[in-house]
């Protein structure tokens, strides 16, 4: 006998979404801090085994998240995650096919506040990347500072991230099978600072690492733009050269994290808060650049091919932004 369940009313379904999201935001920005308070205070508890036990594993693990990490499918298929592409809503397009031979490097753009486009479509299902990508594993970059972190780095590693280091690069774009994707969000930490609605300012100019690894494995670079990435927060202006830029600067580069001050609704009420605006995100996902392997490329030929990406995520732009209503005269400026 087949049971149905009465659908969901609109307040309610709009509730669970914002339930989501609010998880989704604390993750990462308490969910650190409170998994290291619970591993300390369970040594003082009637629990400490757990917290040695945990200690020892650890050890054991610690190389996991250069090694491809370790995903569970049932935490990325998550209906909480569904929830959370809805908010906003969150759309995942494809503008070519990807050989499930072959290994792709994805460089994904804007990096946005919180990166919300690049972990819902890579690190979840909710947007259909298997379906959209059969045959494919998505990896997604993520600061190695994170895997330190006792329980979270296993959190982390179920929807499929993986330290930012170029062993753990290396480890996903080597394996001879292919059929895997290593995404990068290549303006980093540094980027969010720059992260506002209407904003089309990539930190790329500069950026040849990912491009350099690209040649040394012969693995083809796929641009991704994600449009409505820049409009989820509102950002306090810290023009460069002011003392609050360079007081950001100087703890990114100690810390690896930058501390961007944004703001945009609450839970209850819309005029302020640290939860996301919904406004819609469309990740687009662009034709592949083929790339001639080299084990140790020049300056010259890493110059070359970071130009045609630069050219291919261009045109990629320009061929979707009317879609998106970004204004004509609008265009990607690299800094």
């Amino acid at each position: 006998m087949k049971v149905e369940f009465a659908p969901l009313s609109v307040p309610l379904r709009r509730r669970l979404q914002t339930a989501s999201v609010v998880q989704w935001v604390f993750s990462f920005l308490g969910l650190a801090q409170c998994c290291v308070a619970v591993f300390i205070a369970l040594f003082f508890t009637r629990f400490w085994l757990i917290s040695a036990l945990y200690t020892a594993w650890w050890f054991i693990d610690r190389e996991k998240p250069s090694k491809g990490g370790r995903r569970i499918h049932a935490l990325r298929n998550s209906v909480v995650w569904r929830y959370m592409r809805d908010y906003f809503p969150i759309t995942l397009v494809k503008t070519a096919e990807l050989d499930p031979h072959q290994n792709y490097l994805m460089g994904f753009h804007p990096h946005g506040v919180l990166a919300a486009g690049a972990f819902l479509n890579f690190c979840t299902e909710a947007s259909g990347f298997s379906t959209l990508f059969p045959g494919i594993t998505p990896h997604l970059m993520m600061l190695s500072l994170w895997f330190r972190i006792p329980f979270l780095r296993d959190y982390l590693m179920s929807g499929g991230l993986v330290s930012s280091d170029k062993e753990s690069a290396s480890y996903v774009l080597q394996k001879p099978e292919g059929g895997n994707v290593l995404a990068i969000i290549v303006g980093g930490a540094q980027e969010a600072l720059d992260a506002r609605p209407g904003s089309y300012t990539l930190l790329l100019k500069n950026r040849k690492g990912f491009v350099r690894l690209a040649i040394e494995h012969g693995t083809p670079l796929v641009p991704i733009f994600s449009f409505g990435e820049n409009d989820l927060f509102e950002q306090v202006r810290t023009p460069k050269g002011s003392w609050l830029r360079q007081l950001q600067q100087r703890l990114q580069k100690v810390m690896g994290i930058s501390l961007p001050l944004f703001h945009a609704r609450g839970i209850f009420q819309y005029s302020f808060g640290l939860i996301p605006y919904r406004r819609p995100i469309c990740t687009v996902v662009g034709k592949p650049i083929p790339v001639q392997r080299k084990h140790r490329p020049s300056e010259e030929e890493v110059d070359q091919v970071h130009q045609k990406y630069l050219n291919e995520l261009c045109k990629l732009f320009e061929e979707q932004k009317a879609k998106y209503n970004i204004p004509e005269d609008r265009h990607l400026e690299f800094i």
